[in-house]
């Protein structure tokens, strides 16, 4: 049974900790050990870039991307300045790539993004490059393209989705993040707006006053990736 704040990434302790690190609840670390044997198999090195991520970690990007300390980029790489735009569309260019704190589908630890590490290595060793978790890696000679095709065709043995598999008007495209149906979808039908609404009222969040009235759209579009189109 997961908490309200568990849902919020307030509260991590219905969480297990991998050896390298990350963090999901017990059932789907144990499917995702069984995922990644089978990749093996496959010749696939799959493992987790990035899992558990806390209300306060997810607060601050949030908050440095409204200040303009990060970049806030469109979907062909362009970046804007946070300071030219009116709240309203920072808060779009904010969260299509990044999700609002306690709205982040990576606080329930049912979701996690992976890659090939072993072709990520090599990548990286033979172009002097950087990996940078984009959707040109996922596809076509990228480093993760062969996994990924991989991923669509098994993943869901293993109770797997992608919830971000195409951008619909919300979310970007992400080929490499993975949700445990099972479980996610019984989060999604209990979430509370309320709850996150008061959660946000209380936390030093930059924007909530134009935030919190769109709630219930915001969460739809982006989180549920419901989308626009």
């Amino acid at each position: 049974m997961i908490t309200k704040d568990q849902i919020l990434g307030i509260d991590d302790a219905h969480l297990v900790t991998l050896p390298n690190g990350h963090q999901l609840m017990p059932e789907v670390a144990e499917k995702f050990a069984q995922m990644q044997a089978s990749a093996a198999l496959d010749g696939h090195d799959l493992q987790i870039c990035s899992s558990f991520r806390s209300f306060d970690r997810q607060l601050s990007i949030w908050n440095r991307k409204w200040q303009g300390e990060l970049p806030l980029n469109t979907l062909n790489g362009t970046q804007l300045n946070a300071n030219e735009l009116s709240d309203e569309n920072k808060i779009h260019a904010i969260m299509l790539w990044s999700a609002l704190p306690g709205a982040s589908r990576h606080h329930w630890g049912t979701d996690f993004d992976v890659y090939d590490k072993s072709k990520v290595d090599l990548y990286t060793a033979e172009t002097q490059g950087s990996f940078e978790l984009i959707p040109e890696e996922y596809e076509g000679n990228g480093p993760c393209a062969q996994l990924s095709l991989w991923l669509l065709e098994n993943a869901k043995r293993f109770g797997f989705y992608f919830p971000y598999a195409s951008y619909r008007g919300g979310v970007a495209k992400e080929p490499w993040h993975l949700s445990y149906r099972p479980i996610a979808e019984n989060i999604i039908a209990d979430f509370s707006l309320r709850g996150l609404s008061k959660q946000l009222n209380m936390a030093n969040f930059l924007g909530k006053e134009a935030v919190i009235p769109s709630l219930s759209t915001l969460f739809s579009r982006y989180t549920l990736n419901n989308g626009t189109q």
